[in-house]
């Protein structure tokens, strides 16, 4: 099993940054790829970003190219999202999932946290 757990969500105005941060354990070795994705109110859920456990290889959608930055610090399994330039619709829990390969579904998920953009 894999224990996600996310924090650095808040409520902040437009243009501002933040990064939200997510802390893997128990059986890290099993991780192939850890992904952010978000859920706006009455929206589906959609991915933001992605990055390989090994690899390091990261992938965005284009709604936040540019402005988001996926990382991974390997000594504190952490993934963090470094989140700029935010715009109000940005607002959205935002969650931490994980899978065992690069693709297919995730099996790990994280509680959330949210972030409120204010216009």
């Amino acid at each position: 099993q894999v224990q996600l757990v996310e924090s650095g969500g808040g409520l902040v105005q437009a243009g501002d940054s933040l990064r939200l941060s997510c802390a893997a354990s128990g059986r890290t070795f099993s991780i192939g790829t850890v992904s952010w994705l978000r859920q706006a109110p009455g929206k589906e859920r959609e991915f933001v970003a992605a990055i390989t456990w090994t690899s390091r290889r990261t992938d965005y959608a284009d709604s936040v190219k540019g402005r988001f930055t996926i990382s991974r610090e390997t000594a504190k399994n952490m993934v963090y999202l470094q989140m700029n330039s935010l715009k109000p619709e940005d607002t959205a829990n935002y969650y931490c999932a994980a899978r065992t390969g690069s693709s297919g579904s995730y099996h790990y998920w994280g509680q959330g946290t949210q972030v409120i953009v204010s216009s």
